[in-house]
């Protein structure tokens, strides 16, 4: 067996004083307090093993990384019938852009860009009697940790500043793609973009997905073919127009925030999850990006 410890010391000792780090995401307030220094790694092996180095256990933002678990609960409510409201299909395009819901009658590309998952949280709000404390036990179970909770001032930070999200809701409520009234869509989603997590509880949350939809307590929560379809879309979808570098790169489903978390797994094998919240022009943790480039050369595992 590998030595996984050394592989991510020699990882974190590498990366962690490079000097070019990204920038810490500014256009969410709350967002742009967090040290550029930060920098942890979490890796869960499927036989439970867990390895970790660095800032592994400091909390924090997990942004559109919450979208993965959204969409997960969405499916398992909904089955098929949520695509009927969205695509699977890359976007090409960043995260926020409008233009592509426009030009296709307010059907957003995938689950993954905001358009798409504000869908997810209609489809939520519509389906939960709570859909704020539903989600959260939700994310706590998956993890088996009921501490992980929401960020209030980071919701109330996005929901100050989040102008493109609410044109994006306008526009999927006239193309009438949005049940409920934007304003509660919105409140929703804001606060599941602030769900705060470290890399170990976010490692522990996505076990399922390397994991055939069972935890770690050995509940399944997702069907064989849904936990195939997720990752397919984590990997063809799960870093906004950048999900090719990350296949090229990498070669793992996974999913970034601009928190600057990364969540990636093989299925059968591990799920490994890195924070560094420095970003790189396309929303992507630059240092986050390379360590794990850096982890599946060193390891020889990939999908590929």
């Amino acid at each position: 067996m590998q030595d996984f410890q050394q592989v991510i010391n020699s990882i974190h000792k590498q990366l962690k004083d490079e000097i070019n780090r990204g920038l810490v995401a500014n256009y969410i307030p709350e967002l742009s307090h967090i040290d550029v220094n930060n920098f942890g790694i979490h890796l869960k092996l499927i036989s439970g093993e867990n390895f970790s180095v660095g800032d592994s256990q400091v909390p924090f933002s997990i942004q559109s990384i919450s979208k993965v678990l959204s969409l997960s609960l969405a499916f398992q409510l909904q089955g098929n019938a949520l695509w009927k409201r969205m695509d699977v299909e890359p976007s090409g395009d960043p995260f926020n852009q409008l233009s592509l819901l426009e030009l296709e009658n307010g059907i957003p590309r995938n689950p993954f860009i905001n358009s798409g998952a504000i869908v997810i949280a209609d489809i939520l709000v519509s389906q939960l009697k709570n859909p704020k404390e539903e989600f959260l036990h939700f994310v706590r179970d998956l993890a088996n940790d009921q501490t992980i909770t929401y960020n209030p001032a980071v919701a109330a930070s996005e929901k100050a500043t989040g102008y493109t999200n609410y044109a994006a809701a306008y526009l999927l409520k006239s193309y009438q793609n949005l049940e409920n009234e934007v304003d509660k869509v919105l409140d929703f989603y804001f606060y599941m973009c602030s769900l705060e997590m470290n890399c170990e509880q976010l490692t522990n949350a996505f076990y399922i997905f390397a994991n055939h939809g069972v935890c770690q307590q050995n509940k399944t929560w997702l069907t064989t073919s849904q936990i195939k379809r997720i990752n397919a879309i984590m990997l063809t979808c799960g870093f906004y127009d950048e999900a090719g570098e990350f296949a090229f790169e990498v070669g793992l489903p996974g999913k970034s925030g601009v928190g600057g978390g990364i969540v990636a797994l093989l299925p059968n094998n591990f799920v490994i999850s890195t924070w560094s919240p420095g970003l790189n022009p396309r929303g992507n943790s630059k240092i986050g990006m390379q360590a794990l480039e850096a982890f599946t050369t060193k390891t020889k595992l990939s999908i590929f």
